[in-house]
This record gives C-alpha cells, sequence and structure tokens, in this order.
C-alpha cells in the first residue's frame, strides 16, 4: 500500500510541501509515499519535486498537465527534469524518454487542441532562437542557452528569422533546410535586407518557416513556381433556411496556369478561405494527386496596429499538415483578408509540392 500526499486544491507552494513531506516521511518509509499535486498556483511541478526532495517515491501527475481547473502537475515537464537534471531512475528509460515531445503532440492532437508553442521541453519554442549573437552563441557552445540537449526528449533546435534577423540567423536556417551557401555571398546580404523590408510591412518568419524557406529558394535558386495564379473571386451569401435560421455560403472562382496550361475552376466552402481552398485544390489535383491528403489544421488572424480600425493591416498565420504527419506554417498580410488568406494558402500549397 502506498499513502499519498495530496494537494488537492493546487494552494501549497514548495517550500510547505518539501517540510510537510519530510515530517511524513519521517513516520512512513519513503519507499511507500507519493504526492498529488495540483496546479492553481502555477506549482504542481515544482510542488512535486520539492516532494521527491523529501523523499516520495511515486509522483502522480497527466500528460500535459491535463485535469480539472487548472490541472494536475505535468508528467511532460516533471519526468525529463527528475532524469536529466536531479538523476533519478523512473519507469522510463533515457531511450523511452527521446519519445516525448511525439507523445505530447500526439495526446493534444487526439483532443483538437493547439499544442503549447512554449511548452518546456516539448514546445515548438523550447530551443528555438533568434538575434545574430544568440543564434553565433548556440553554435559556438549550445550550452550557452539549451540547459538539455533537445534530442534527448525528442525536440529538435530551431533558428528563426525576425526582425532581429542578421546573417547568422539567415545562415544557419538556410543550412537546417539543406541549402549550402557560402558566408561570404553577396546574396545571403540581399536575403537579409529583403526579410526585414517584408517585416517591416507586418510578415513575419517567426513560426512560418515554410514561407521563409520558399522565400529564400526563391531568391537564391530561382525556385519555379508549381503554379501561377492568374485570379480568383470570393462571393460570400447570406441566406435564411425555410425555418428563418440564418446560414452563410462562399463561392470561389478562380483561374490557375499550371505548366502553360489555364484552368478554371469553381469551388463552394462554409466560408471564402475553405472555398479558395477547395477552388486551388480542384484546379491543382490532376497535375499534383499529392495535395489529397494536404489539410489545413490552423488559421489565426492578427490586426496589425491598434487603432487602425476595420481598414487594418491583416497578419493571417496558416498551419498544414499531410498523411505524413509533417506540419508547417505559412504567413500572408494585407489589409483585405481573403487576400492576406490567398498569399498563406498558395505559401502552403506549393510548399507541400515542393516537398513531395
Amino acid at each position: 500500500r502506498w499513502a499519498v500526499l495530496c494537494d488537492t486544491n493546487g494552494g501549497s507552494l514548495p517550500h510547505e510541501v518539501e517540510a510537510i513531506t519530510r515530517e511524513v516521511a519521517a513516520r512512513v518509509p519513503g519507499e511507500r509515499l507519493g504526492i498529488h499535486c495540483h496546479d492553481d498556483t502555477g506549482n504542481a511541478v515544482a510542488n512535486s519535486l520539492a516532494a521527491v526532495r523529501a523523499g516520495v517515491r511515486q509522483v502522480q501527475g497527466t500528460l500535459n498537465g491535463l485535469g480539472e481547473r487548472c490541472g494536475n502537475a505535468n508528467l511532460v515537464s516533471l519526468l525529463p527534469t527528475l532524469m536529466l537534471k536531479m538523476g533519478y531512475e523512473t519507469a522510463l528509460s533515457r531511450e523511452d524518454l527521446r519519445h516525448l515531445t511525439h507523445v505530447s503532440r500526439v495526446v493534444d492532437e487526439r483532443l483538437n487542441r493547439a499544442h503549447n508553442r512554449h511548452a518546456p521541453y516539448v514546445g515548438e519554442n523550447a530551443f528555438a532562437h533568434k538575434g545574430g549573437l544568440h543564434v553565433s552563441a548556440v553554435e559556438k557552445d549550445a550550452r550557452s542557452y539549451e540547459h538539455v540537449q533537445p534530442e534527448d526528449v525528442g525536440n529538435a533546435r530551431k533558428i528563426l528569422v525576425s526582425d532581429q534577423a542578421g546573417r547568422s540567423n539567415v545562415l544557419s536556417l538556410l543550412k537546417e533546410v539543406g541549402m549550402t551557401i557560402e558566408a561570404s555571398d553577396p546574396r545571403i546580404d540581399r536575403l537579409v535586407r529583403l526579410v526585414k523590408e517584408r517585416e517591416f510591412i507586418g510578415y513575419t518568419y517567426d513560426g512560418a518557416e515554410a514561407s521563409f524557406e520558399l522565400l529564400a529558394r526563391r531568391e537564391l535558386e530561382n525556385l519555379t513556381p508549381p503554379f501561377e495564379l492568374v485570379s480568383y473571386r470570393v462571393m460570400d451569401e447570406r441566406r435564411m433556411t425555410e425555418t428563418g435560421a440564418p446560414f452563410t455560403l462562399a463561392e470561389a472562382t478562380m483561374k490557375v496556369r499550371v505548366d502553360g496550361e489555364l484552368h478554371m475552376t469553381v469551388a463552394e466552402g462554409n466560408g471564402p478561405v475553405n472555398a479558395l481552398d477547395r477552388a486551388l485544390r480542384k484546379a491543382l489535383l490532376v497535375a499534383y494527386p499529392v495535395l489529397v491528403d494536404m489539410h489545413l489544421v490552423d488559421y489565426k488572424v492578427r490586426i496589425l496596429g491598434a487603432g487602425a480600425g476595420t481598414d487594418a493591416l491583416i497578419r493571417v498565420m496558416i498551419e498544414s499538415t499531410d498523411g505524413s504527419g509533417r506540419r508547417w506554417t505559412t504567413v500572408g498580410v494585407s489589409s483585405n483578408v481573403i487576400e492576406a488568406s490567398w498569399q498563406a494558402l498558395s505559401d502552403a500549397v506549393a510548399y507541400k509540392l515542393y516537398a513531395a
């Protein structure tokens, strides 16, 4: 039998948990003592670690901290901390730990919720770096900005291109996507200037690496686009059902050129972006059947410029995936939300075709 101490309302603090646990451990055999913490003060992981220091040998928690109210102790943070930082043995091996990022993200996918990009150890940004000096330091000694090796938890280092972008960032990211360019190549300066110019008007490549890669390959390798948009038109219609309930229907008409051949398609959708997506696929599927397993998984809209009102610039970020489980994010910017969406959507499709 186990004696499990429970911080059920999540209100205890680490120093309290450690003191109480030490007192109980003096009377109950430590190998049969456990801890169960909730995260109502944001201390569930810290409280669990304090209890381990005080002698408990069973730690209860959940994947990604799932649980009522604010959640339970997050095993995804606890396990690598116990194993990599504190030197404890757990039921997992070091090889098992290399699957941690994958498991965490699969749980969120099954629950149909967005993964926390900033989650410790497993978030997309947990080992992300931007800023020229920052990136240079990481390349010289990763320990200056990384407390563990990302591979140990199944994650990966990511170099971001942002408004702090310099040659170091761009060269590192180009290397990451398999583009070998000499550091002295004048095209690097041209690409850095282009990135800064686009970010000045609202684009961001921090989290939209697929759009950055396409931009870089177009600039440095004269990448030929797989299709050319001639025109599109989107109509959004609001109707009433027989019962008087309102519903909307969008229709997109599109002309695109593929290998010199003009294709015109019409498609309906439950919104203008969905209609555009369907019309584009309809035009491309015969030439590019690999698009059949691609779909959008996230769509984000942000207004740029506080107080600009309805004529403000709009930034759209689209996250896509395919049958292989790969994910990529693209970006578009315009004062017209449909045009911004088209830019992000067309980049998403172009990246899928390039990567295929």
